[in-house]
């Protein structure tokens, strides 16, 4: 028979996808991250949630703090860190609300600073560069000029994209409809230049691509034996196209969508447009696009202000 801390945590888990209603990489996360507090639970000889108190908590946020690997460099970023204590946060505080615990252990612990940077966003012609990498116009050619466009064009994730089901494209709104995190559903409108490699694949590239007798046939995205594309192979279709334009270290998952909202913004866009076009649920989320280098802070203070282009000053 379980004991209360494993019962417990597979009653979080169900709650996590029936209540919450989490996407599958985001339940996966939790569960990694509540193992390893499980595991710390354990080794100190708790099988009880209700005996976790707040000094137990700090102590396994410490534990994780000062794990180091064999170099001596630690072993998680302040940005795991933080995700960490989400999960053993969103497990307390699941325990009270559903009445069985009397007090959240987790609520005075402080999370860990995580640095914020700016996201790492391609200039317009860098865009330019990896939108023309696709040579000829086979099927799969098609396809993957279509992804370029498209990701760029929307700013949607990658898994988006490849979540994608005909049905969910309007031809003559040129939008779709996206389920984001949590199954959140948005429309999202689609650029000219967008639209015109995503019909011409639709129209040409995918019907060769199609099989009936394929999983994930009712896919816009198909893989070579006409099933729906993995998450997986679109990041190496994108990662494989910078790679051809000398862009390879640059790239991530979120590039494009980093560059659709950076260059939207720099173009005035409103931020809570963005803000509705990625699917960001708190506009803070958005701001972090709002940040400017250096280097275009200098550009665009020279171009304005009367008095920036003067004689520079002595070094005395």
């Amino acid at each position: 028979m379980s004991d209360p801390l494993s019962r417990l945590l597979e009653e979080h888990r169900l709650w996590l996808h029936v209540e919450r209603g989490l996407s599958v990489n985001s339940r996966l996360a939790y569960r990694r991250d509540l193992a390893r507090y499980e595991h710390y639970l354990r080794a100190a000889g708790c099988t009880d949630p209700a005996a976790v108190d707040e000094v137990m908590v700090r102590g396994y946020v410490e534990h994780l703090r000062a794990r180091r690997d064999d170099d001596g460099r630690p072993v998680m970023a302040p940005a795991s860190l933080a995700r960490s204590l989400v999960a053993v946060r969103s497990f307390h505080r699941f325990l009270v609300a559903e009445g069985l615990l009397a007090v959240d252990p987790t609520e005075d612990v402080g999370a860990p600073r995580v640095p914020q940077g700016i996201p790492k966003a391609l200039t317009e012609a860098e865009v330019e560069l990896l939108l023309g990498a696709v040579e000829g116009d086979g099927p799969l050619e098609q396809r993957d000029r279509a992804i370029l466009e498209v990701l760029y064009a929307t700013g949607i994730r990658i898994g988006e994209l490849v979540g994608l089901d005909l049905d969910a494209l309007d031809a003559n709104r040129a939008t779709m409809v996206v389920f984001g995190k949590g199954s959140k559903e948005r429309v999202v409108p689609v650029g000219r230049a967008a639209r015109r490699a995503l019909d011409h694949y639709l129209a040409h590239g995918r019907l060769q691509l199609r099989n009936p007798r394929a999983a994930g046939g009712d896919a816009v995205v198909l893989n070579s034996r006409g099933g729906r594309l993995s998450r997986q192979s679109c990041w190496k279709i994108v990662r494989g196209a910078g790679d051809r334009v000398g862009l390879g270290e640059r790239l991530s998952p979120h590039v494009l969508r980093h560059s659709c909202a950076t260059h939207m913004l720099d173009h005035g866009a409103d931020i809570r447009v963005v803000q509705e076009l990625l699917g960001h649920a708190s506009i803070s989320t958005t701001q972090v696009y709002t940040k400017v280098s250096p280097e275009r802070l200098r550009a665009v203070y020279e171009a304005s202000h009367p008095r920036a282009r003067r004689a520079p000053l002595s070094a005395g």
